[in-house]
């Protein structure tokens, strides 16, 4: 697999690498960065309280952030015009997606990023670079 400069994983991308995804897993080891949005870690917590191991999903999630190539990017005002431009173009088009997944498409548009996801909505973003990958 070619270098990836900057990676930015959505939920669905932390989901699948925790299942060991081997496309995943690929695109990991493919990357010089990886950046793991605030808004995608506030979906993960959403998801650790509802589940029954809370402590050992955040530990785990924690070791991983902890790696040296391994950022969460602030919200700056930068990404606040990147969200409001992609929800205007999105809207405009009548072509909505949820708005976290607009926070996200923002983090990974104001890092020159590609982002990694199972989520095709991201396909509806002009000029995000995107990798939609399939369950298997």
């Amino acid at each position: 697999m070619k270098t990836i400069e900057r990676l930015v994983l959505d939920t669905s991308a932390y989901s699948h690498f925790r299942k060991g995804h081997p496309q995943v897993l690929a695109s990991l080891t493919a990357a010089v960065q990886v950046f793991v949005p605030v808004i995608v870690l506030g979906e993960l917590e959403a998801a650790f309280e509802l589940g029954s191991r809370v402590a050992e999903n955040r530990r785990v999630l924690a070791e991983f952030l902890a790696l040296p190539y391994v950022n969460v990017p602030n919200v700056t005002p930068a990404t606040v015009r990147h969200y409001a431009s992609v929800l205007v173009s999105l809207r405009a088009a009548g072509t909505p997606i949820p708005l976290n997944e607009v926070w996200i498409a923002a983090c990974t548009l104001e890092r020159h990023g590609r982002i990694l996801t199972f989520d095709r909505d991201y396909l509806r973003v002009p000029a995000l670079d995107c990798t939609v990958l399939e369950t298997p």
